[in-house]
């Protein structure tokens, strides 16, 4: 006889479980359950079509980091693509807090929840179903930060050109574009693919990207070329707070080549320094002043 699951109004207990460490309770459509049970019919349009969205939100210790926001961007992508949101805030904060007790870690651990939402299941047929229920997944990842030696070093980043779909804003989860430039990097042994369209910079696979010129910090527009990083709001009133001239607007490659300084942003990286773009070295070669005030008043904030 199959056990109940727990919903997501109540804590499951853990004792009753009898899982292992490498299968981690997860959620999925109102129940939470193993990891290695979570079952998604081959028919959801997640699955076929790539039809959906996604959120990564970093925990550091039991808090949501800019968790408002985060949902912020969730409500826009669903509302992007025309997925109904099957919650309002109050309930998507509730199913976090419960994901994060089902998967304890400490106080002092530092996590991501996964946020997945997808169309639903329907027969497969490119044009929207008219009766799917969206789907509704969510996982709690550790944290892995780049490591203070790597950020005393800098890390390095090979270019490309951006060859993704014109929609960048949206986090959709038909990431094969930006599958292929972190395959690019790997295959180049650094860190980031930093990408170009058109002769000007866009982001890096999974990164938003950042240069300092004569002490002004500045990033490409937000517009649909590219994800609208959390980071991205956070930096600028890092920037404002700390006295650091801040440009939003279109940078030609030679700029990036010719900067003094060049930074990735990530939920995952928070601030990380490049010191190398396809061999060739970022102004001095070493982490510099601009990243070493926003790392700073970054760290500030998430512990604020």
């Amino acid at each position: 006889m199959q056990q109940s699951r727990p919903s997501f109004f109540e804590a499951p207990n853990l004792s009753e479980c009898h899982i292992m460490i490498d299968d981690p309770l997860v959620y999925l459509n109102g129940a939470i359950t193993p990891i290695s049970q979570a079952m998604v019919p081959v028919l959801d349009r997640g699955f076929i079509f790539g039809d959906g969205i996604y959120e990564v939100i970093p925990v550091y210790g039991a808090k949501p980091f800019r968790g408002k926001e985060h949902l912020a961007r969730l409500f826009r992508s669903l509302d992007s693509i025309g997925i109904p949101n099957p919650h309002d805030v109050a309930q998507w904060n509730a199913l976090i807090q419960n994901i994060l007790d089902a998967n304890p870690a400490g106080e002092m651990a530092d996590r991501m929840v996964y946020i997945q939402v997808t169309r639903g299941v329907a027969k497969r047929a490119h044009a929207f179903p008219s009766d799917a229920t969206p789907t509704v997944f969510m996982m709690v990842n550790p944290m892995v930060l780049p490591s203070a030696a790597v950020r005393a070093k800098g890390v390095a980043c090979v270019s490309m050109d951006d060859k993704r779909w014109l929609r960048c804003e949206i986090k959709s989860i038909s990431l094969l574009g930006n599958v292929l430039a972190a395959q690019h990097a790997a295959e180049s042994q650094v860190t980031e693919a930093i990408q170009f369209r058109d002769g000007y910079l866009t982001e890096a696979s999974s990164s938003n990207v950042w240069i300092v010129k004569d002490g002004t910090l500045m990033a490409p527009p937000k517009d649909n070329l590219i994800l609208e990083g959390i980071r991205y709001g956070l930096i600028e009133e890092l920037c404002a707070a700390g006295g650091i001239a801040f440009q939003a607007r279109k940078i030609a490659r030679h700029e990036v080549f010719e900067a003094d300084e060049v930074m990735l942003s990530s939920a995952s990286k928070e601030i990380l320094p490049v010191v190398t773009l396809d061999e060739q070295v970022i102004g001095g070669g070493v982490p510099g002043p601009v990243y070493a005030k926003l790392y700073a008043a970054y760290q500030a904030a998430k512990n604020a």
